[in-house]
């Protein structure tokens, strides 16, 4: 890719409120670039981006896009006809998207790159905070806001870069890191994807990225993660099986806190003790432990940094009391996350109703993963399934004939419920909560917002 970000003044984003854009924008601010970007969505996203300095436009048209401009980096959901884009290549400005501008930034330094299908946005933001506890100042892209870096980037001096690392589209293929940490692969991104074996080969694929001396620290024990056939010489695996280099026992769920041991190669590490609760967050700590032994920092920081993580944005996030029921938001979209959302709540609050809200994330994966949902709600007390987020850009005729009513007839539950619209979402919620219930709004789509009326 023949761009010298060096030779680069000015620089325009389309889609600057997207997660990964974002944090792409706000590293070249830092870099003393001058930035500017448009977004037909407004949310606090960009509402942050305005007060750092950068000019939003809440249009997309080609009178945003002057001959000045340098380099216009685009999110992959935009189409061919976008105005802006268009516009750029009529005046022949060099335009690419924002897994090439990731590789950009990340591919000089010493990566460290977090991938699979679940856990990429956690073990992002607890890798970058303890090498940040560590003293090992890293630049960090996460897809989520960490409150301690106060967005979803954190600028460093030293080599280390870690980034999240998105199979969609075979994003990642962009980035050349030094380490992986692969948390786990499931079939998703269905609308891309046609079966298991097509996502697993992506996943191939890059492990082909690592360099001679690069390190793949992986979960040992998910079956197909542990399938793949590789060169790589140094691998770390983590989980719980024998075969593990960085192995957890003795999960204790009380207090609020989770509690469990590790072995590291036959040594033990002694107890780890978190704030945040679910076996899948125990393998993400898992593949940051391995990271940091890896990285060969001390023990004794990585349980301090550890304890200290209190999750981020979206990712069993407390948003507070409504009605005196407990408010969580999560980004769960996929049947399994959703299903040990809803079992880590069980685990946490075991006396309590568990109250959940979820608005299936785009038509195909709903349709190609259906069966799955079916059984994804089964340790929940009441449910709400709002209707399906419409993916602009994303979604097929063929598949708009699935809707979450369809769900709800399926599991014929007298407590389960449809709402057409996030409207009638809120609506069912001040029908059916009770005080002391956990409300647990769960979705990739925007039922975050119905989460934040409720607490406002």
């Amino acid at each position: 890719m023949n761009v010298d970000l060096k030779k680069i003044k000015k620089i325009h984003f389309i889609g600057i409120g997207g997660i990964g854009l974002s944090a792409i924008a706000r590293l070249m601010k830092e870099k003393g670039k001058e930035v500017s970007g448009s977004d037909l969505s407004p949310s606090f996203v960009v509402d942050n981006l305005k007060k750092i300095g950068i000019r939003i436009y809440n249009k997309q048209k080609e009178e945003n896009i002057s001959q000045d401009i340098d380099l216009v980096i685009y999110s992959t959901a935009v189409p061919e006809n976008n105005p802006e884009l268009k516009k750029a290549r009529e005046l022949k400005i060099k335009t690419i998207t924002y897994p090439e501008s990731l590789g950009l930034v990340f591919n000089n330094k010493y990566g460290i790159a977090v991938c699979g299908t679940h856990g990429k946005s956690s073990v992002s933001a607890m890798a970058g905070l303890l090498l940040d506890d560590a003293k090992l100042d890293p630049s960090v892209i996460v897809g989520s806001i960490v409150s301690k870096f106060g967005s979803n980037l954190r600028v460093g001096e030293s080599k280390y870069f870690i980034a999240e690392a998105c199979e969609y589209e075979r994003s990642f293929l962009n980035l050349d890191p030094k380490i992986i940490i692969l948390n786990n692969i499931e079939l998703d991104h269905t609308d891309y994807y046609e079966n298991i074996e097509d996502i697993k080969n992506v996943f191939k694929e890059f492990i082909l990225h690592l360099p001679k001396d690069g390190i793949l620290i992986m979960n040992g024990d998910d079956k197909v993660v542990s399938s793949i056939k590789h060169q790589v010489l140094s691998v770390v695996r983590f989980g719980f099986g024998e075969i593990n280099n960085v192995r957890g026992y003795n999960v204790e769920f009380e207090g609020g806190r989770t509690k469990f041991k590790v072995i590291y190669n036959n040594k033990d590490l002694g107890e780890f003790v978190l704030k945040v609760l679910g076996m899948f967050n125990v393998y993400n700590v898992l593949g940051v432990i391995a990271l940091g032994l890896t990285l060969e920092i001390p023990v004794e920081t990585i349980k301090k940094s550890l304890s200290n993580y209190a999750g981020i944005w979206r990712r069993f996030e407390i948003k507070g009391k409504y009605k005196n029921a407990l408010v969580i938001s999560d980004y769960a979209h996929h049947p399994t996350a959703v299903k040990a959302t809803i079992k880590a709540a069980r685990q946490f609050y075991p006396k309590k109703r568990i109250f959940t809200v979820f608005q299936p994330h785009q038509h195909n994966r709903t349709k190609k993963l259906y069966k799955d949902f079916l059984n994804s709600f089964d340790d929940a007390d009441v449910v709400i399934l709002s209707e399906i987020f419409d993916v602009a850009g994303r979604e097929e005729g063929t598949d708009q004939n699935v809707s979450s009513l369809d769900l709800v007839n399926d599991i014929n539950s007298d407590s389960i419920f449809y709402a057409k619209n996030l409207k009638e979402t809120r609506k069912l919620i001040d029908e059916k909560i009770k005080p002391d219930d956990i409300l647990l709004i769960m979705g990739a789509g925007d039922i975050y917002k119905v989460a934040d009326e409720l607490v406002k």
